[in-house]
C-alpha cells in the first residue's frame, strides 16, 4: 500500500515532503505596520472578504519546526527557514481578520505546509538581524533603542527591506495578525477547457493553537517596497509607516474551518 501524507507517496511512507500535522513553530519576528491605497488593497481581496481598512503589515519571521514524530529541530537543514508575509486588513460576516496576497519562504518543506493551509507561498530569501546573548558591537540590544533591519530577495533581485529601532514594550500585537488569517487554498485544472475552474477553491480559516507570545518590543520604522518585474507586491508599498515590532511567538497548527467554497459558489456550515 502507497503510504503518506503528501507527495512523493510510497511503499514506507517516509519520503512524503511533509508529514501529517500537528505542526509546531516557533519563530523571531520583525513586523512593520503601514498603511497602503485603499483601492488597491481592497482589490486584492477574494469574494467572501471585504476591506476592513488600508492598514497592513509585513513580517519577516525566523522559524524553527518540529511534529509529533520526530524532535525535527535536531537536524537544522529540515527545521529551520525564514519567510516574509504580507497582510491586508479585511472582514468575513463583519469579523477582523487578515488576508495574506502575497508570502515568501526559502524550504520546500515550508512552502508545501503553506500551500495545504492555503498560504500562496513562493520561493524568495528573507534576512534579518539577530540579537545574541552577548554584548557585542555585533549584536543589537534587545530592548529600548535596539535596531534591526530585514530585508526580502526575490529572483535575484531586492523586493522590500525595513528599518526598526525600538523605544518601549508593548502589549499589543502588529494588525493585523497572522495567527488566525483567512486564506484562500487554490489548486488549479489541468483538462482542456476547464482551466478557469479549479479543483479546490475555498476560502478557510487557520486554527492555530498553543499560542505564545513574548515580550513585544515596539519603536520607529523605515520600510520600502522596490519595483520588481514578477510581482504585484510594488501596489502595496507604503504610504505611510505607524510602527515597527520584535518579539518572537509559538503556536501549532492542526486544523483548519472552511468558511466557502468558491469552486461550487456556496457557504458551509
Amino acid at each position: 500500500m502507497i503510504k503518506g501524507y503528501t507527495l512523493p507517496r510510497t511503499p514506507k511512507g517516509k519520503s512524503s515532503l511533509v508529514p501529517s500535522p500537528p505542526w509546531h513553530y516557533v519563530g523571531n519576528v520583525l513586523a512593520v505596520e503601514y498603511t497602503a491605497d485603499h483601492e488597491k488593497v481592497a482589490a486584492f481581496l477574494p469574494e467572501g472578504l471585504t476591506l476592513a481598512s488600508n492598514q497592513c503589515a509585513i513580517y519577516f519571521i525566523e522559524w524553527q519546526y518540529t511534529n509529533d514524530l520526530e524532535e525535527v529541530y535536531l537536524d537544522p537543514v529540515c527545521s529551520q527557514y525564514r519567510e516574509t508575509i504580507v497582510l491586508l486588513s479585511a472582514s468575513y460576516n463583519d469579523t477582523p481578520v487578515s488576508y495574506c496576497p502575497f508570502i515568501w519562504v526559502d524550504q520546500d518543506k515550508a512552502l508545501m505546509r503553506g500551500l495545504i493551509q492555503g498560504w500562496p507561498k513562493q520561493m524568495g530569501e528573507t534576512w534579518m538581524t539577530r540579537s545574541y546573548d552577548v554584548d557585542s558591537k555585533a549584536s543589537p540590544l534587545l530592548g529600548k533603542g535596539g535596531r534591526f533591519g530585514a530585508a526580502l530577495s526575490v529572483g535575484g533581485r531586492r523586493l522590500a527591506e525595513t528599518k526598526i529601532t525600538l523605544l518601549e514594550e508593548s502589549n499589543s500585537l502588529p494588525s493585523p495578525a497572522f495567527a488566525s488569517a483567512v486564506n484562500v487554498r487554490y489548486f488549479p485544472e489541468l483538462i482542456k477547457d476547464k482551466y478557469d475552474k479549479p479543483s479546490v477553491h475555498q476560502l478557510v480559516q487557520l486554527k492555530s493553537r498553543d499560542v505564545r507570545i513574548s515580550s513585544i518590543w515596539k519603536g520607529e520604522a523605515s520600510m520600502e517596497i522596490f519595483h520588481h518585474p514578477h510581482t504585484e507586491l510594488p501596489d502595496l508599498k507604503p504610504t505611510s509607516v505607524i510602527a515597527g515590532y520584535r518579539f518572537s511567538v509559538a503556536l501549532t497548527v492542526d486544523d483548519l474551518i472552511h468558511l466557502y467554497n468558491l469552486k461550487q459558489e456556496i457557504f458551509i456550515e
